[in-house]
């Protein structure tokens, strides 16, 4: 069982970058999956996260409007596209799932990617 990011890079102020967070071993179609990012002295912050029964998403107030969560089944990953970068956003950026349900019947776990470093600089 393995998630792996990719994506990552430097980028100018205004930018884009797609990060894209790939599962191995277990199917990511019907699990929560997050995305956090951890800058250097500060603390993990939830950046959106895609529920695994609607795909319903949620976005941090920091990226809503400028960051984009969805989901590919047939590759078995979920992206990030990320737009209008501002420097604030540089950060190691983590893949994480942790719940799947089934109807009413629900299972924990807690997948964690190794990040990536996304950087926004000019």
């Amino acid at each position: 069982v393995q998630l792996v990011e990719s994506g990552g890079g430097l980028v100018q102020p205004g930018g884009s970058l797609r990060l894209t967070c790939a599962a191995s071993g277990f199917s990511i179609s019907r699990f929560d999956v997050h995305w956090y990012r951890q800058a250097p002295g500060q603390e993990r912050e939830l950046v959106a996260a895609i529920q695994g029964t609607d795909d319903r998403t949620v976005y941090a107030d920091s990226v809503k409007g400028r960051f984009t969560i969805s989901r590919d089944n047939t590759k078995n990953t979920v992206a990030l596209q990320m737009s209008s970068l501002k420097p604030e956003d540089t950060a190691v950026y983590y893949c994480n799932a942790d719940r799947v349900c089934s109807g009413h019947v629900c299972e924990e776990f807690d997948y964690w990617g190794q990040g990536t470093q996304v950087t926004v600089s000019s």
